[in-house]
């Protein structure tokens, strides 16, 4: 396996459950900040319905502005073929899918059954991959659902191969409460596997609402995955999934991995500044815990904590 691979979500994931809407011009920071500390892979939004999901109303006109030069592959997640539409006309060339394993909350996120979504994605891949784009299935609730509670694995593995075998370039496999173990992850691996998945097209997607996510990335890792998201300061979070809170930190996955001698390709002082940085715009203490490490270290060394100057003044400009 080669080295691990951090796909950023705070853009998408992370802002999309917060109370307040982030503006375009934050948004476009923060994108530049993750660009500069070495982020090759970032979810930058979702066309989906701004009615539904108005803090990801943006997503046409952000684009825009996101740097083409530093070969970054911008991802965007798309709900349908509507949504896709969308996304071809803004020029994005790197979407996202969604569906769950679990037929309630898949009801509840998008009005579908799952035999429904499925034939729907199998279009929307299709013509993903007619225009030349590459194309990301996540399979939300593998580990369980808040509305049914434990789901057959044997569920996640059906729809992996039904979506691969649609055209998707990979699957991540989405804790969307957070209530996945490190075993369990292991055993839905290693079920993949035993179907004929090969390890470099699975992703792993964690929350952190019982404290594993990086316990469950580590045994993904000792399962051979190489492939993990994160968000900054561990914010994010399902609106469809009761009580789930934020994603995986990036900033702690990464503090990890550098720790097991990984090389991520990624700066972790500049991600934790452009954390800071997102942290002041939402004005709020976010709950990773390298992150806070980080700020309390600057702190106890007398020194400005980097990304702070610049959330304020943006703020007030």
């Amino acid at each position: 396996m080669g080295a691990v691979r951090i796909y950023e979500v705070s853009l998408r994931d992370g802002l999309q459950n917060e109370a307040g809407v982030v503006s375009t011009e934050h948004k476009a920071e923060l994108a530049r900040r993750l660009v500069d500390a070495g982020f090759k892979d970032v979810e930058f939004g979702s066309f989906v319905s701004p009615r539904y999901v108005p803090q990801m109303a943006d997503t046409d006109e952000l684009f825009q502005l996101l740097p083409k030069d530093r070969g970054v592959r911008w991802w965007a997640l798309v709900p349908n073929s509507r949504g896709l539409d969308r996304s071809l006309d803004a020029g994005v060339s790197h979407i996202a899918t969604f569906m769950s394993a679990s037929e309630t909350h898949n009801l509840k996120n998008v009005n579908r059954t799952v035999r429904e979504s499925l034939a729907g994605l199998r279009k929307v891949i299709a013509t993903a991959r007619a225009e030349e784009n590459r194309v990301r299935s996540y399979i939300s609730t593998v580990y369980g659902c808040p509305y049914e509670g434990d789901v057959d694995p044997q569920k996640t593995v059906d729809l992996a191969l039904a979506l691969l075998d649609a055209g998707a370039d990979e699957i991540a496999l989405g804790d969307t409460t957070g209530v996945g173990t490190p075993l369990q992850v292991q055993d839905v691996i290693g079920r993949l596997v035993d179907a004929g998945v090969p390890l470099d097209r699975i992703a792993c997607h964690f929350h952190d609402t019982q404290g594993t996510a990086v316990a469950n990335a580590f045994a993904a890792w000792q399962a051979g995955i190489r492939q993990f998201d994160g968000s900054l300061g561990g914010i994010g979070g399902c609106p469809y999934a009761p009580g789930a809170t934020g994603n995986a930190a990036t900033e702690d996955l990464l503090h990890t991995f550098a720790a097991m001698g990984e090389d991520t390709g990624i700066d972790l002082d500049a991600t934790c500044e452009a954390g800071v940085f997102i942290e002041e715009v939402l004005g709020k203490r976010l709950p990773g815990r390298f992150l806070q490490f980080y700020k309390a270290d600057c702190e106890r060394r007398g020194c400005l904590v980097p990304g702070e100057d610049a959330a304020k003044s943006s703020r007030t400009a």
